[in-house]
């Protein structure tokens, strides 16, 4: 296969746009976890505690997807730079090894939204909770 520069450059937007969003949802759990936290402060409750083991988790998921995201945005401007230079057997491992980065970060993408619905669920037993009694 023939790598040109337009194949590794095929992944910049969705790489940024990959990374925007996970900064969007890094963002949005610091301020639950600031939210909940005074929550907290200003009356102990269990179901808190348990949604913030879930958004320390979730925080580190996002941290490590956007590590991976920014390898595979590396290996992509190294992948091109190789094809520049003409190397393009060391251009082809270059680009499938971010194309792995990104198919990794994608996978922890899943597990930190299959948390963030445990999360959800946490809440809606509380209300279901209160529907029951």
């Amino acid at each position: 296969m023939i790598l040109d520069l337009t194949t590794p450059g095929l992944l910049f937007p969705a790489i940024s746009l990959l990374l925007l969003a996970y900064t969007n949802r890094f963002l949005g759990l610091a301020a639950t976890i600031r939210n909940l936290y005074n929550d907290y402060r200003r009356a102990p409750d269990p179901k808190i505690l348990l949604q913030i083991s879930s958004l320390k988790c979730r925080v580190r998921l996002i941290q490590q997807m956007q590590f991976l995201g920014v390898g595979s945005l590396f290996l992509c401007v190294i992948a091109m730079l190789k094809i520049y230079l003409g190397w393009e057997a060391a251009a082809h491992y270059s680009f499938g090894a971010s194309l792995a980065l990104m198919l990794a970060s994608l996978g922890l993408s899943l597990r930190e939204l299959n948390l963030s619905s445990d999360a959800l669920n946490i809440l809606l037993s509380d209300i279901e909770d209160t529907r029951h009694h």
